[in-house]
């Protein structure tokens, strides 16, 4: 038994509604992915990565965290489909919407886009199931980033959104773990410009540098995940 198999001592179950154990996994960056790609792979389901994030800036953020959950799935023998970065379509549905909080309608936007993409190539490649990373991290509302992915997959016949709690049995805490073995490149907000904004924002409000674009990676040495955002 691989170290892999020991650590997941269970096996994931695919949605009754699964025509296959093929899935569709949105990924947003690797730390959150890391886990999911590591439980579906020892569960024997047959994942796929669809990179679409045209919300992430700026595009030197967006290049590293692709190629940091591109490294990782070529590791782990997982299909990796690049999305196109067309960040206009982003900028055009976050119109007027500059100055709402994160977790509010922009962010609703902002998943709606990204799943309804997702729900389009699965339907157009024989993807029954469709999920996503998001909804692992702390820091996003799980049923704010189901609701959008099932509200995508509803459009198209024969798709559904896996409504998995990526959270539970530990995987909350192991994604921290896999980040810091993997030594993934650590984001510090969320990905699009007006959470750069705000993040920059709060840290010279409380006497902190502004985030350094390329700069921060995950060591065996981190210790508190509260710390992380």
């Amino acid at each position: 038994m691989s170290n892999q198999q020991e650590e997941y001592n269970y096996k994931l179950q695919l949605p009754d509604d699964a025509k296959d154990n093929r899935v569709l996994m949105h990924s947003c960056c690797a730390p959150c992915a890391g886990d999911l790609m590591e439980r579906m792979k020892v569960s024997g389901i047959d994942v796929t990565i669809f990179f679409y994030n045209p919300n992430i800036h700026p595009k030197k953020e967006y290049e590293i965290r692709k190629e940091e959950n591109i490294r990782f799935a070529e590791k782990l023998g997982i299909p990796f489909v690049d999305a196109d970065y067309d960040v206009q379509n982003w900028f055009k549905r976050a119109k007027g919407m500059e100055w709402e909080p994160e977790r509010g309608i922009r962010c609703t936007k902002c998943f709606d886009m990204r799943f309804e993409r997702t729900a389009l190539y699965a339907y157009e490649n024989g993807f029954s199931t469709i999920t996503s990373s998001l909804g692992i991290s702390r820091w996003k509302n799980m049923d704010q980033i189901n609701d959008c992915g099932i509200r995508a997959a509803k459009n198209y016949d024969g798709v559904s959104y896996w409504t998995y709690n990526w959270r539970k049995a530990g995987g909350a805490a192991r994604m921290y773990e896999i980040a810091k073995r993997e030594e993934f490149y650590k984001q510090e907000y969320c990905g699009c410009i007006f959470s750069l904004r705000d993040s920059n924002n709060w840290r010279v409000k409380n006497g902190r540098e502004e985030i350094k674009i390329g700069e921060e990676f995950y060591k065996e040495v981190d210790i508190d995940p509260n710390l992380t955002k």
